[in-house]
């Protein structure tokens, strides 16, 4: 069991982060992880399907893909100057929003500023870094700015404007539906309309929110904790997943909604709620049999996710080996498949 947070680190040279989407989704490359053996694979995304296949005896159907349908809010926002950037996370009240704030030296307590002509102040600095932006007119900054694209993506304000068409299309699934997610679900982003319906397929629901992108800052990971995220499963995907014999999870979203659900009603039901469950090595999987997701960041909550699933030092040892085969790394990076 590893539970300090410097065995999660791994060296990735800066130019493997990808900061632009391929020009067709379905060409990423594909690492497949097969965790019995300890081999690693290079495969196309494409390729997806041929890996896929029924196994394990405890349910009677075939393999079954879920994937997560959230929609990334476009909650960016630059301020007029170009200073400052502005993720709303949610509203408080009235003309009162929770947001995050870089540079936040520049912006403390009652600075003020404008975005698009409205006037923002802040108000309170929370313990977690964020701050309540104060409006002066009632304004839906969480719709009409640009995608929340994480910080290694690099786009400042000018540079923001030329990629927002690129960025509004690839930030974003072929498949999203419900509004609610601060980051996109990134494995899903791989998918075309054409690819998915070659797979028997359901959607289940998670919204991304801070918890699962918020750096863990504590050397025993045990200590850290995250923040509710809200998710829902439909009746009609409850019980295909239940059927399926392999349940193929897109996403490190979709896996811990499923593991959270089975943990609170001993099986996988229709619910709507928050999950905060931390999954990390020595996690047993209940639900999830097969794992598509991408890379993730060193020392990331994601990269003890997948560790968990396919052990840290097959982990470890496969991500040096993209960095040695020149990878893609991140969000609109390569994808990894552990079965």
């Amino acid at each position: 069991m590893s539970t300090c947070l410097s065995d999660y680190d791994y060296d990735l040279p800066r130019e493997l982060i990808a900061q632009h989407p391929l020009p067709r989704r379905e060409d990423s490359r594909m690492m497949v992880l097969h965790r019995d053996e300890q081999k690693i694979e290079h495969a196309r995304f494409v390729d997806l399907k041929k890996f896929l296949r029924d196994g394990g005896p405890s349910r009677t159907g075939g393999y079954l893909v879920v994937l997560n349908n959230s929609r990334v809010l476009p909650a960016r926002h630059f301020s007029d100057d170009g200073k400052l950037e502005f993720l709303f996370l949610e509203k408080i009240a009235a003309r009162r929003w929770k947001a995050l704030v870089k540079p936040g030296r520049r912006f403390g307590r009652n600075a003020v500023a404008s975005i698009e002509g409205v006037q923002v102040k802040t108000g309170e600095i929370f313990a977690d870094g964020s701050r309540e932006v104060i409006l002066a007119e009632d304004v839906d900054v969480q719709r009409g700015g640009a995608m929340p694209l994480p910080p290694y993506i690099k786009r400042s304000a000018v540079v923001d404007r030329r990629y927002r068409e690129e960025d509004d299309a690839r930030y974003q699934t072929v498949f999203a539906k419900h509004e609610g997610s601060l980051a996109a679900p990134t494995a899903g982003l791989h998918f075309t309309p054409e690819i998915l319906e070659t797979l028997p397929h359901v959607f289940i629901t998670l919204h991304v929110g801070t918890a699962t992108f918020r750096p863990v800052k504590t050397e025993n990971v045990t200590q850290h904790q995250m923040h509710p995220e809200r998710f829902s499963i439909a009746p009609d995907a409850a019980a295909a997943i239940a059927k399926a014999r392999q349940i193929v999870a897109v996403g490190t979203t979709t896996a811990r909604v499923l593991e959270s659900v089975h943990r609170t009603l001993a099986s996988i039901q229709p619910i709507e709620g928050e999950t905060d469950i931390f999954i990390y090595p020595p996690f047993q999987f209940r639900v999830v049999d097969v794992l598509l997701t991408n890379f993730h960041l060193p020392r990331s909550t994601l990269l003890m996710l997948v560790s968990a699933f396919a052990g840290r030092e097959f982990i470890l040892r496969a991500y040096e080996e993209a960095v040695r085969a020149r990878y893609r790394f991140f969000s609109y990076g390569d994808c990894m498949l552990i079965l």
